[in-house]
């Protein structure tokens, strides 16, 4: 996820030196987005209301918040397993996106059909590179899921065991990286203005789910019991907006 914030951040730069001045945009942004994306065996809409603050003299950036509801779909996917002092050989927030991966605690659930609803409070951030090009980031921050059942195939120390009813977890907490609880949507995003208040856009997605174990669990090496799995979705896709 580093590197493509990096190149989102690059191409803000780039496209901003050669853009022509603006005037004083508003001070407050409001709109209704909907987008698809798709990425191997798994699908996600979502639907958001936004609202952001101009900032700075012309206002050109913005801040805000929002509310999403997010549906994903998933057929046959691997969930890995979840919890950070497993998962990971450094577990301090933020230097965690830096640490290494504990492979030998992985193991395996395979969801058969999963289907997670979540609602969360977003984090926005956004830059007006032209009148009518702007890009833009934002992320869930804490809400919930609720979703199906399905069947799922754990994997674990060479061994295969059957379970019946994963279930998608209930609570979605921003905690940086592998610390964060449940399903969380965060997207790159680049919007084109087709007139004051339609707007269409690109997405680059990065979407955590979450599903749980409800009658086995993962033993790891150190005898740690887990029943906490997740999938990580890097999927690409589409969104209109309209705006206020």
């Amino acid at each position: 996820m580093k590197k493509y914030l990096l190149v989102f951040l690059i191409l803000i730069g780039g496209i901003s030196v050669s853009s022509a001045q603006q005037s004083k945009l508003p001070k407050v942004n409001q709109l209704a987005d909907f987008s698809a994306t798709i990425g191997s065996s798994q699908q996600s809409l979502a639907a958001s209301y936004i609202y952001n603050w101009g900032v700075g003299k012309k206002r050109k950036f913005e801040l805000g918040i929002g509310l999403r509801n997010t549906a994903y779909f998933g057929v046959k996917r691997d969930f890995w397993t979840a919890p950070a002092k497993l998962a990971r050989t450094n577990t301090t927030p933020f230097l965690i996106f830096f640490a290494g991966q504990k492979t030998e605690n992985w193991d395996t659930l395979t969801v058969q059909r999963a289907f997670t609803n979540s609602l969360n409070v977003t984090a926005n951030l956004g830059y007006h590179i032209t009148n009518k090009l702007y890009a833009g980031f934002n992320i869930d921050v804490i809400g919930f899921t609720v979703g199906q059942k399905s069947s799922a195939i754990l994997k674990s120390n060479g061994s295969t065991k059957t379970e019946p009813a994963a279930k998608p977890a209930a609570f979605n907490l921003l905690l940086t990286g592998d610390h964060d609880l449940g399903t969380l949507n965060s997207e790159f995003f680049l919007r084109y203005n087709i007139n004051k208040t339609w707007s269409v856009k690109g997405i680059y997605q990065f979407l955590f789910v979450e599903y749980e174990t409800t009658t086995i669990k993962q033993t790891a090496p150190d005898g740690t019991q887990n029943d906490r799995f997740r999938n990580k979705a890097n999927n690409f896709g589409v969104g209109v907006a309209y705006h206020f």
